[in-house]
């Protein structure tokens, strides 16, 4: 067998390629990037290389190893549908059984070698002549037949730029590069951001720091988790009969798919599930005061939905002090605040004062750079311009996937798949889908390229927006990650998952600019170097 991360030297006479050209490379070892290759190479495209920056897989859940860190989707959704795991031991499976479950696949589907590890993508441009990605990484150049940006929304996080941070002298660190040399057993810590991860850490720093001052800027509308383990009789039915579990996941799919109208502006549904919050709240928090800063004035769903049975637990505690005033800097040892505007005045017409408040740990529960990714800087289309530049701080593409202009691009996770309600997993499937019938049109018809049509794209997107209009992401009365920085909503999915599943099911080859192979130097996907024998990609017993 020839070395996968190329094609062989015959392939590259017979086509005029150059060394170092991969028929699909594709960015991220994470959920989208591992599900991706895997699918390839059970559909027989084994010239693949999968560019990861780090030194194993897992993607954020390899690097959110943060204490408590647990998915908030059922675990029986959260898996491969072509890999289910039998062997969840929560119905919220930890950080560390999902890390493990993704470093199992790369195993049972061999895709070792087809993994570079330590190997960032620093610049991708694409050759109009040649019909292909030309790619600077750090580890050397090489080109691609067609490129698969996998990295993930929750890849790159968010530190908020605050006054006076780089003059801090204590510990400083964002939840996904958490410090576990770090005791803070004698600290005082503070938090800022209370989103998805914080809610799921701060239990922890309630039970181990000295004091922890939680900085809260919105209140986020949190449910009950009802986390609970899962039975070993479970487990091993599961285990002896896949069918059984096959059924069970369609039901949880089913269940999570009947919460949507909520979201989608049934105000019955909604005040059903914000009634279950609030009496969450009620029940675990006594002190009004504390009850009334963690109370949302926005409607629910209109930031993520949160679970947990331990947040306002922890929060009640003596050791712990929610501070709901602006940041206004950071000092070598404390966080200042300033009252909010509306504040009532000190007894005798006083205004309020500003607060120190004396940490020596900051951690960041800050989120992740959802709608401006890095990324969107480095990779070059047909005009010379960026997708930075040419979205313009509005994150736009047909199905998630395609962008105007960006031949033989795609992305995973991308723009308007986002789901505030089931697993992501379920999207990145349908987008792979719509993958493999994007190359299998490529092969049959001997393409160089496809390129979105800029009208089908801009059709598409409209429509998205129309549909977004009464949603709670929408109306909702709130700002936050799955609005872009022009208030456009261009992180979620404004439908039911199964209809977006339905529209990614095949291309449709009157919404693309197809172009075939030019006289010349080239490496296609149509020149037949990436089928092989399906056998091979089969996973190993």
């Amino acid at each position: 067998m020839t070395d996968p991360h190329t094609t062989s030297p015959a392939q590259h006479e017979a086509a005029g390629a150059s060394p170092g050209h991969v028929s699909v490379v594709i960015v991220g070892a994470g959920f989208a990037g591992l599900g991706t290759a895997i699918r390839l190479l059970q559909e027989g495209y084994r010239d693949l290389l999968v560019l990861e920056r780090a030194d194993e897989v897992g993607g954020t859940w390899r690097d959110n190893a943060y204490p408590g860190c647990a998915c908030d989707v059922p675990s029986r959704l959260y898996s491969f549908s072509f890999a289910p795991n039998p062997t969840w031991s929560r119905r919220f499976a930890p950080q560390e059984e999902i890390e493990r479950y993704l470093k199992r696949c790369v195993a049972r589907y061999g895709l070792t070698p087809r993994l570079r590890f330590g190997c960032e993508l620093q610049r991708a441009t694409w050759d109009a002549e040649r019909l292909r990605w030309d790619l600077d990484t750090s580890t050397g150049p090489l080109s691609a037949g067609l490129l698969v940006m996998a990295q993930g929304p929750l890849s790159e996080p968010a530190i908020p730029s605050l006054p006076g941070l780089e003059g801090f002298t204590g510990e400083a660190f964002h939840s996904a590069g958490w410090r576990h040399d770090l005791d803070l057993s004698a600290k005082r810590v503070g938090v800022i951001g209370t989103g998805a991860s914080a809610v799921q850490f701060i239990p922890h720093l309630q039970r181990t720091a000295q004091q922890v001052t939680v900085f809260q800027r919105t209140p986020s509308w949190i449910a009950p988790r009802r986390d609970r383990p899962v039975p070993a009789w479970q487990r091993r039915l599961f285990r002896l009969a896949p069918p059984v579990q096959r059924l069970a996941r369609g039901w949880e799919y089913m269940t999570r798919e009947a919460t949507l109208p909520a979201l989608l502006g049934n105000r019955t549904m909604a005040a059903l599930g914000r009634r279950e919050a609030l009496s969450h709240l009620h029940h675990q928090v006594k002190d009004p005061e504390l009850r009334s800063k963690l109370t949302p004035d926005y409607a629910l769903g209109c930031k993520r939905v949160l679970l947990s049975d331990n947040y306002y637990p922890a929060l009640v505690q003596p050791n712990v002090h929610v501070v709901t005033d602006p940041i206004v800097s950071v000092g070598p040892n404390t966080v200042l605040t300033t009252p909010r505007s509306g504040t009532q005045a000190a007894p005798g017409g006083a205004a309020s004062a500003d607060t120190t408040h004396p940490v020596d740990v900051l951690i960041f529960g800050t989120g992740f750079r959802v709608t401006d990714a890095s990324y969107a800087q480095r990779v070059i289309g047909g005009d010379g311009r960026s997708l930075n530049e040419v979205w313009q701080g509005s994150p736009q593409a047909h199905l998630g996937a395609t962008v105007a202009g960006f031949p033989n691009l795609f992305l995973m996770a991308g723009p308007n798949t986002g789901v505030g309600h089931t697993s992501l997993i379920y999207m990145i499937e349908s987008q792979i889908n719509y993958l493999v019938s994007t190359l299998q049109l490529m092969q049959s018809r001997g393409l160089g390229s496809v390129d979105v049509r800029a009208e089908t794209q801009y059709a598409y997107n409209a429509e998205l927006q129309n549909r977004m209009a009464p949603t709670v992401w929408a109306s909702g009365g709130c700002s936050g990650w799955y609005q872009d920085r022009t208030g456009r909503v261009t992180t979620i999915w404004p439908a039911s998952t199964w209809q977006f599943r339905r529209r990614t099911r095949a291309i449709d080859p009157g919404e693309y600019v197809l172009t075939a192979p030019r006289v010349g130097p080239h490496q296609s996907i149509s020149d037949g170097s990436v089928r092989a024998d399906v056998g091979e990609a089969q996973p190993k017993s």
